[in-house]
């Protein structure tokens, strides 16, 4: 179960991220938003970063080998940039509606794909 809670959390935590870092961006199209200055946005997205981290932090120590968990150091980071990756992804093509997956995309998670069993192999 850990594993799959560890991924659970960082998949939240990723949305959260994704919302934060990005979802600014998308104020242009809301109304009452659009005016907004940089402090109430950088207010805004720290508000959602909180939520990143009240999930990630507990992912990392749920899943981390030292603490009982399944996972290395390395393999939780490179697990967290391939649900960063995929999440932002999800969000910008199908939330944000603001780009379209190409063929280089899909190349490019392929090889995502290729480093995850690089560093989950154990040699």
């Amino acid at each position: 179960m850990k594993p799959l809670y560890t991924i659970l959390l960082l998949a939240l935590s990723n949305l959260f991220m994704t919302f934060a870092w990005y979802g600014h961006l998308q104020f242009k199209k809301i109304a009452g938003l659009q005016k907004l200055g940089l402090v109430s946005v950088i207010l805004i997205s720290w508000g959602l970063a909180f939520f990143e981290y009240i999930f990630q932090v507990p992912a990392n120590k749920i899943g981390y080998r030292d603490n009982g968990g399944p996972f290395s150091l390395f393999e939780l980071k490179t697990l967290q940039e391939v649900i960063s990756l995929t999440v932002f992804t999800l969000v910008t093509v199908y939330v944000f509606r603001t780009e379209k997956l190409a063929w280089n995309h899909l190349v490019g998670f392929g090889l995502l794909i290729l480093a995850v069993f690089f560093v989950f192999k154990k040699w």
